[in-house]
């Protein structure tokens, strides 16, 4: 659990509701100047390609004596053929070694707890009044931050959560984890046909439970992983974490050729959960619910025809440096020594903050050429000519297919909606995932794209934009493009639902 999740949360306090700023009103060039440095870092390719067509089209119109007259030029000018030779060799060579390996999303699968696990509306209610933590006013506020979360009444929570009183143990997060890691991976394994031995790289991210031996640990020992595979194992870093595990992968690909990756994205309440009074700590006990995706990623270009997606661009942001944006979302104790997530009244603000950041150095990667000049002229001339100037809006349906904003809560999804004037059907995978299965933390986004391919709705060539937020504060983004009509996988998640969807939201 983290505070990435729970910047939807605040959306939803009861005394003084906070909205997510316009950040599009406004916006740093500093920003906009290292999205263009990450275009103009790959000029030499968009440069080359007008010189090949000028070449190709000047050989295409040269006649039988032209190319005579050109061998026999040639023929007398060996030192000229030998030295062009070198270069092009040479230039080749050079751009063979240096492109970046393209990293393909082979496959994931997403966990789906048993039906004994769900906490429905009113049994969690009852639960929490049955326990005898929370007084009379923190029931009343959970009831409240429920109503209007936009959570239905099929959500998970774990085995230990279900017992009066509950049973929180470090043994009972132990078995939560293992049940959504090897739930996922059986599922992912047995979809790819991937044998275990054949992973070079595994990266997991769980920001809240990190024990000894550590997760990636129990999944080496799980399925007798090789010996000299590269694990590591991310904590802390809140819902956002599953893009920043992506990249490390992606970063890991590049130097390891003809490898798999695999990542596993998960959260673990069992032992967060908060049985305290403090109302900023309640709220994601009302939110975060059971679940994790594990993905299969491959740079082997004999993957390209079976694999879903191939990754374009990963631009993330961090805040940290700022000491409000630190603390925004902070674990903490209580007064009487309880511990739980604390979310600061700025949370809003901070989240618009890192958002704006994220999009302004993501728009000149991915954004259509006619997009970009109205967004950078108004810019200019906001800066020089008239600063209350209102600044051109990039419309970045241009740019993207599908949106799978991660679900952390019914109020930042309402923003995003509305700043990036998307359309309902844009944000109907983040709302129906908040519904049907909880913030899920940093695997929400997952949920999400499977919404999308059991919807039908993921065809060739389409961009896939996942966004997410986490603790810290940081707010990541992942872009993909489909190399073909993405199918759902066996066994997903909305396998036994998805015709129930979607569903409308009470207000």
């Amino acid at each position: 659990m983290d505070g990435g999740g729970t910047a939807a949360a605040v959306g939803v306090r009861i005394r003084h509701p906070r909205r997510l700023p316009d950040f599009l009103q406004s916006v740093n060039l500093k920003y906009v100047k290292l999205g263009y440095h990450y275009l103009i870092s790959n000029l030499l390719t968009l440069c080359l390609i007008p010189i090949m067509v000028a070449i190709f089209i000047q050989v295409s119109e040269m006649n039988p004596d032209d190319v005579l007259q050109l061998w026999l030029h040639l023929k007398y000018n060996l030192v000229s053929v030998i030295t062009c030779s070198v270069f092009v060799v040479f230039g080749s060579t050079v751009y063979i070694m240096t492109r970046p390996r393209s990293v393909y999303l082979v496959d994931y699968s997403c966990y789906r707890a048993p039906e004994h696990l769900k906490a429905p509306f009113q049994r969690f209610m009852q639960h929490s009044s049955l326990t005898g933590d929370f007084d009379d006013s923190s029931l009343e506020f959970q009831r409240k931050i429920l109503e209007r979360s936009g959570l239905g009444d099929e959500t998970y929570v774990p085995e230990a959560m279900h017992f009066l009183p509950p049973r929180p143990s470090m043994q009972a997060a132990r078995e939560e984890a293992e049940q959504v890691m090897f739930g996922a991976l059986d599922n992912l394994f047995a979809n790819t046909k991937l044998k275990p031995k054949d992973i070079g790289i595994l990266v997991v991210n769980c920001s809240l439970f990190n024990p000894t031996p550590s997760l990636s640990a129990m999944i080496v020992n799980k399925y007798k992983l090789r010996g000299n595979i590269k694990s590591f194992n991310l904590g802390g870093m809140g819902c956002s974490a599953g893009v920043i595990a992506i990249d490390l992968a992606k970063d890991l690909l590049q130097f390891n050729r003809n490898t798999y990756a695999v990542v596993v994205s998960t959260e673990n309440i069992t032992q967060n959960w908060y049985f305290g009074n403090k109302k900023s700590m309640l709220i994601p006990n009302c939110l975060f619910r059971v679940g994790g995706a594990a993905v299969l990623l491959s740079n082997k270009s004999t993957d390209r025809r079976r694999s879903k997606y191939k990754l374009v661009h990963v631009v993330r942001t961090h805040k940290g440096a700022d000491n409000k944006a630190f603390r925004c979302v902070y674990q903490e104790q209580d007064d009487a020594g309880k511990t739980g997530v604390s979310l600061s009244k700025d949370l809003m603000a901070i989240a618009g903050g890192a958002l704006k950041t994220n999009i302004t150095t993501l728009g000149p990667l991915v954004l259509p050429i006619s997009e970009q000049l109205l967004f950078f002229t108004a810019l200019m001339l906001k800066k020089v000519v008239n600063k209350n100037l209102k600044p051109y809006i990039p419309d970045f349906k241009l740019a993207f297919n599908h949106f799978c904003i991660h679900a952390g809560g019914r109020a930042v999804i309402d923003e995003l909606e509305k700043n990036l004037e998307l359309l309902p059907t844009h944000v109907e995978a983040s709302r129906m995932t908040l519904h049907r299965f909880g913030n899920t933390s940093s695997s929400s986004i997952w949920y999400e794209l499977a919404y999308l391919e059991a919807k039908g709705r993921v065809h060739k060539g389409h961009k896939v934009w996942q966004i997410a937020f986490g603790s810290g504060f940081k707010c990541n983004s992942a872009v993909w493009v489909a190399l073909r009509r993405a199918k759902p996988s066996r066994n997903g998640p909305w396998e036994d639902c998805i015709d129930k969807y979607p569903v409308a939201i009470a207000p």
